[in-house]
């Protein structure tokens, strides 16, 4: 990938946006995969008969949640630190997140012997606060919100010199996520369509890059939890529309999107299908028990969104990306109430 301004322009998260300079293309995601091939897992691709069946579709399960650190993140984080230079990587790097992408930043500094600083929000998850410092990290906690996440990470970012790395919003982040959609047409042949989860957008851009330019009439969609609908409502309006306050139990989709993936995701022509809660929970269950397969909620929105939306994938052959499987099992959504 061509050098780029490493950290972000604004505390509020991206400065990146539109312009060419800014959006990863595919021979980037080709330079990381062949970057990141030592540090991440090349993940399964699994099937279930009864799934087809309830869907309608043949489906294909993309199994991010075998990835190191347990779930996609892994791939844009090392991607990124990867490129530091040698006197970014004296200074160390902060950034903030609900939890996988912290997970995937501490665990790729931590093998580069990068100092991290992780900023989380007080409502993540106890596991995945545990994870992120058992890969080397320090955690900073924070309210809830983009704004006040962004805004801790903005202040270690000044007072440490350290190197911001956005969790969506950078094109080593969107190349790196995309990698795993190059590796996903490898498995499967003849896909008809893609479907992802959505949150701040980087797995879903990087995959809109991926697709356009190998598949270019594969439909691709994003999943989102209606509950957290910003990607939806900014893509109908046509400008960002962040989310106030969301309230999922998909943790890791309480993000808005930013400049870059919201210009990626328009310009690429994917769509968003939202879910409700109850059918992220649903669809959750049945990974586990159907598939075997422990993901989290933010991972089961795609078969969610499926099972919901039946008509754009009957007959089809769909990809699902499952983005990550870190739960706490202690707090399962179905056991709560």
């Amino acid at each position: 990938m061509a050098q780029r301004q490493t950290t972000q322009r604004t505390a509020a998260g991206s400065g990146f946006g539109t312009t060419a300079a800014d959006l990863p293309t595919v021979a980037d995601l080709h330079a990381a995969a062949e970057r990141i091939g030592p540090y991440v897992h090349r993940t399964p691709v699994f099937t279930n008969s009864y799934l087809d069946a309830e869907s309608g579709a043949r489906l294909f399960f993309k199994a991010e949640n075998l990835q190191k650190v347990g779930a996609f993140k892994m791939r844009g984080a090392a991607n990124f630190v990867l490129q530091l230079s040698a006197a970014e990587a004296r200074r160390g790097v902060v950034t903030h997140s609900s939890g996988n992408h912290g997970q995937a930043v501490a665990a790729a500094a931590r093998a580069r012997g990068v100092p991290a600083t992780v900023v989380m929000p007080r409502s993540s998850s106890a596991v995945k606060r545990a994870a992120v410092a058992g890969y080397g990290a320090h955690v900073v906690l924070c309210e809830d919100g983009d704004a006040a996440r962004a805004a801790a990470a903005g202040r270690i970012e000044a007072e440490q010199g350290a190197t911001l790395i956005h969790p969506y919003g950078h094109p080593r982040i969107v190349a790196g996520q995309g990698t795993l959609a190059l590796e996903l047409f490898e498995q499967v042949a003849a896909l008809d369509t893609v479907v992802a989860p959505v949150g701040g957008g980087g797995c879903l851009s990087g995959i809109s890059v991926a697709a356009r330019a190998r598949h270019p009439e594969l439909a691709v969609y994003g999943a989102e939890p209606a509950a957290a609908d910003d990607a939806a409502r900014s893509l109908a309006a046509g400008h960002i529309i962040p989310v106030e306050q969301p309230d999922t139990v998909a943790d890791g989709l309480r993000t808005s999107l930013v400049q870059l993936t919201f210009a990626l995701l328009r310009g690429n022509g994917v769509a968003i299908l939202t879910v409700e809660e109850a059918d992220i929970i649903a669809a959750m269950r049945l990974i586990w028990t159907r598939m075997k397969l422990v993901v989290e909620p933010s991972a089961a929105v795609t078969l969610a969104a499926v099972l919901a939306h039946p008509e754009p994938f009957r007959g089809r052959r769909v990809g699902l990306v499952l983005t990550g499987g870190n739960v706490d099992l202690d707090h399962l959504p179905w056991l709560q109430g």
